[in-house]
Order: structure tokens, then C-alpha cells, then sequence
């Protein structure tokens, strides 16, 4: 009886969060001048700039449901995005490598199908070793994971730049990865009105996770974890090994969503991409429902709260907010999500 009460609670709850949506889209439209905001190609590239936030917001669900946090996840989407890059500008030799001049015989025009692949590979490889390093990191020293991943931070960015010389990585334009943001509904391309690749990724991801949590072993033990951990060791549960794979997770979300932002911003391995996601990551997934407290989080929710925060930063820009005042809305709605979520917790006590 409880367990139906708390279903049907979850579910009132995410609908609440997608009517929220609903509003503020509307508020947009209503405001933005010449009805720019409710054009089909507005609605879609805010869709292909959410997947990025979506499919890395997935990762930080199972930590935050694991009771963790993980602020190295913009770094892990730019690793990914500089790996993904070097593999497809090999060949390229030297100095023009680096810099993607036109010369040199690259090997992606040899290997159009197999090159791209190895480059998916090692985009995704490079943020989920990462995200293995946080995990490892974590349970080997027993270490906060505010403490870890605040500096691993550090390292797998710098890791990134490193890679990249300091310097924006230019692979040839052949490579189908580059493709998979690419605009379809409002573009003219004639696919049949499907929607970029990268979204239907990002859904796929999306489901994967929603059955992870729901029917799974390893998410009934994420959520044990995360509601009281001596409780859940005590039950039998692997604590140590829960940490490392949510960890790990995450880093191979983050992985596929750099790839998505190696697309959106045009086939270009920058490693200053994806400053402050972490931000806008986590954001969505406290919006979304999860609790810092651990224990709670879904994958309906991480999507509905990365909608909000990518409709109040598009809409803020039509609307010529300037940038610390999107900023500042942003801060403002993650304070009063965790005060919200404070809130119920004592009422529910």
C-alpha cells in the first residue's frame, strides 16, 4: 500500500516538473519577440542542446541516487571530445595534424566508416576510464567524492588540453561523427522528419537507465546505497563495488555525451569545451527530483529538469538577458529545488 502510494507520488511528482516545463516554455513564447521561440527549428535545437545535458545528467543520477557527487563531468565530456578528435585527424602528420590543415593523407578518408568508429570507441573509452579513476579514487582511499572529483577535475581537463597541444583540433569534415547533432526537422534534408541521431542516442540512453533503476539488482542497490549505506552493507550489499559502478557510469554517459557535443559544435575537438556543465548537469538532476541525501533520482526527471535549464538559457538569450543574470536564474532555481526537496523530506518524517 505504501510502496502504490509512493509510485503514484513519484509519478504526480514528475508530472509537476514537466507542467513547470510547460509554463516557463510558454512564458517564452508569449515574451520572445516575432514568435522566434515556438519556431520548429528553436524547438529542435533545444533539443539537441538538452541531449547533451540529458545523457550526462543519466551518469550523475546513479551517483546522486548513490548519496555521491561528481564535479569532473564538463572535463570528462571534453576528454572525450579531444579523443574522439585526435583519432579522426590521424594521419594528418605534425604540425598540420594538430592544426587540421588541408594536407596530409588523412585516414579517415581511407577508413570513412571504420576510423569514425575507433574514434566513438575512444571518446567513450577515455571518460569511462576516467569516471573508473573517480570510482577507484573514491573506495581505495575512502576519500568524499566532493574532495576526488573536485580534483580529478583538474586533472582530466588539463589531460585533455594535453592531448590537444593547448590547441583546437580540426578533423576533416568526411567523418560521419561530426554528423550526429546535425538539424532534421527544420533543415530541408529530407530524411523523413526524423529527428539528429544524437537525440534518439540520448532517448536510448535514457530508457536504459529508467530500467536500470526500476528492475535491475544494481539499481535496487544504488538506491540502497544511497538511502543509508551502513543499512545496506549490513544487507549484504556490495558498497564498494555499487561506488565503482556508478562512478564508472557516469564516466561512460559523460563519454557519449561528449561525443553529441563534438557534433553540436561542429565537428571540432575543443578541450575548453563544456565549461560549467557540471553545473548545468547537476542542475538538471536535483531539478529533476534526485536528493543530495541520496536514494532518489530518476531518468524522467534528469530529462525534465535538462529541458528547463536548456529552455531558461535559450529563452534568456532571445530575450537578451545578459549572461550573469541566466546565471543567476539557474543558481537560484538549484537553492530553491534543495530547499524544496529539504522540505518534503521533513514533512514526509
Amino acid at each position: 500500500m505504501n510502496g502504490g502510494r509512493r509510485v503514484g507520488r513519484g509519478w504526480a511528482d514528475t508530472l509537476g516538473r514537466f507542467a513547470a516545463l510547460v509554463l516557463v516554455f510558454i512564458f517564452f513564447a508569449l515574451f520572445v519577440e516575432g514568435g522566434r521561440f515556438c519556431t520548429l527549428r528553436n524547438v529542435e535545437n533545444l533539443l539537441r542542446q538538452s541531449a547533451v545535458y540529458v545523457t550526462a545528467g543519466l551518469g550523475m543520477t546513479l551517483v546522486i541516487a548513490a548519496a555521491g557527487i561528481d564535479l569532473s563531468a564538463g572535463a570528462m565530456i571534453a576528454l572525450s571530445v579531444i579523443a574522439a578528435a585526435a583519432v579522426l585527424n590521424l594521419g594528418g602528420g605534425g604540425e598540420a595534424a594538430t592544426i587540421g590543415a588541408a594536407g596530409g593523407a588523412y585516414w579517415v578518408y581511407r577508413y570513412p566508416t571504420a576510423l569514425p568508429l575507433a574514434a566513438a570507441a575512444a571518446g567513450v573509452a577515455a571518460a569511462t576510464l576516467a569516471g573508473l579513476l573517480n570510482g577507484g579514487l573514491i573506495v581505495g582511499l575512502r576519500l568524499p567524492p566532493f574532495i576526488v572529483t573536485l580534483g580529478t577535475m583538474g586533472l582530466i581537463r588539463g589531460l585533455a588540453k594535453g592531448i590537444a597541444r593547448e590547441r583546437d583540433i580540426y578533423p576533416p569534415e568526411a567523418a560521419w561523427l561530426g554528423r550526429l547533432m546535425d538539424p532534421t526537422l527544420a533543415s530541408g534534408s529530407g530524411r523523413g522528419g526524423l529527428l539528429p541521431t544524437g537525440i534518439w542516442l540520448a532517448l536510448a540512453g535514457l530508457a536504459a537507465t529508467a530500467f536500470l533503476l526500476a528492475y535491475t539488482r544494481l539499481g535496487r542497490h544504488v538506491l540502497a546505497v544511497g538511502s543509508n549505506e551502513e543499512t545496506a552493507r549490513l544487507c549484504g550489499v556490495r558498497v564498494g563495488r555499487v561506488k565503482l559502478a556508478v562512478y564508472t557510469l557516469c564516466g561512460f554517459f559523460c563519454g557519449v555525451a561528449g561525443l553529441l557535443q563534438f557534433s553540436y559544435i561542429g565537428g571540432v575537438g575543443q578541450p575548453t569545451t563544456a565549461q560549467m556543465y557540471e553545473l548545468f548537469v547537476i542542475a538538471a538532476v536535483i531539478i529533476g527530483g534526485a536528493s543530495f541525501s541520496g536514494g532518489e533520482g530518476s531518468a524522467l526527471g534528469t530529462l525534465s529538469g535538462a529541458l528547463l535549464i536548456t529552455v531558461l538559457y535559450t529563452g534568456g538569450q532571445q530575450m537578451g538577458w545578459p549572461k550573469w543574470v541566466q546565471e543567476m536564474a539557474i543558481g537560484g532555481i538549484i537553492i530553491v529545488a534543495v530547499a524544496l526537496d529539504r522540505l518534503r523530506h521533513r514533512r514526509a518524517a
